[in-house]
């Protein structure tokens, strides 16, 4: 991590400048983030809301996991790259008129504050589980505080109220786990999208490439096992998402060597891998418009 804390305060600010050298984009930028994000995609679709919209606003009962692989990507370059602020705020507008009753006829709206923020948590829930999960150094407190400011920073980008933002990181794990226990529904949009196959055919006939499609295979050969093992404990337990102990098993296993292989590849390579998957999943962008620590 080439993140130093040179000058700097005990304490972060409340926002931290995010951009090259930052923790953020250090981690953002290495692939291994990329392995929480079926579980990702599973968790916005458990909220009441974003369940209902991505049903009855896009194809997601033709291809549930399409979704995924196409808005990472833009994500991702939002963050990464130099128009970045440019880029949020299309992502933003692009969310305006999605808006309706779900099954149970609640009404919501994309940009509904507490809608949004929770679009936005998950990738923030992302970034730090797969640090957790996947880097065999740990985040000391300083470098967790410093981590969550600057995704505050992200998410301002967005040009969106910020009433539903945790000011800190501890009360961003208090609001995130109140939101896993009392707010997450078994929806139909999750229940569609675990009947479907998850597995690197499902991005190629979604429209993904086969190049997607290989990396896919090379960096998690099982993503069934991937979306329930890096669940967050509290959702598992509440909605009986269960790996039996074998798959468990093989599912710590397949941590427990991505953290210590990872220390064999280096940082050029795992960046370049990355950027590769991000434009060939939809990025559309050339590959010295990245910029990586």
């Amino acid at each position: 991590m080439t993140a130093g804390r040179a000058g700097m305060a005990d304490q972060p600010a409340m926002r931290a400048p995010i951009g090259p050298g930052s923790l953020l984009w250090h981690f953002a930028s290495d692939t291994r983030s990329m392995f929480p994000g079926l579980s990702l995609g599973l968790l916005q679709l458990m909220h009441p809301a974003i369940g209902a919209a991505v049903t009855e606003h896009s194809a997601f009962s033709e291809q549930p996991f399409e979704r995924v692989y196409r808005s990472v990507p833009q994500i991702w370059s939002a963050l990464l790259l130099p128009d970045g602020d440019a880029r949020s705020l299309r992502i933003r507008d692009l969310h305006s008129n999605i808006a309706g009753t779900d099954e149970r006829q609640r009404r919501y709206h994309a940009l509904e504050p507490e809608t949004f923020w929770w679009a936005h948590a998950c990738f923030t829930w992302g970034i730090f589980r797969s640090v957790e999960l996947f880097h065999a150094r740990q985040l000391d407190d300083y470098e967790r505080a410093r981590l969550y400011a600057e995704t505050l920073s992200w998410y301002d980008r967005y040009g969106v109220s910020s009433r539903p933002v945790p000011p800190d990181y501890a009360a961003f794990r208090a609001k995130f786990d109140h939101v896993c226990a009392d707010v997450l529904e078994w929806t139909p949009a999750v229940r569609q999208a675990l009947h479907v196959r998850p597995a690197a055919a499902a991005a190629v006939s979604s429209g993904a490439s086969p190049l997607a499609g290989r990396f896919l295979n090379l960096v998690t050969p099982d993503l069934g096992l991937f979306s329930i093992g890096c669940m967050p404990p509290i959702v598992r337990r509440r909605f009986d998402l269960r790996l039996d102990d074998d798959r468990q098993r093989r599912f710590d296993r397949s941590a427990s060597v991505i953290r210590q292989g990872a220390r064999l590849v280096p940082d050029r390579l795992n960046y370049s891998v990355l950027r590769t998957f991000l434009r060939q999943t939809g990025a559309h962008t050339r590959a010295d418009r990245y910029q990586a620590e």
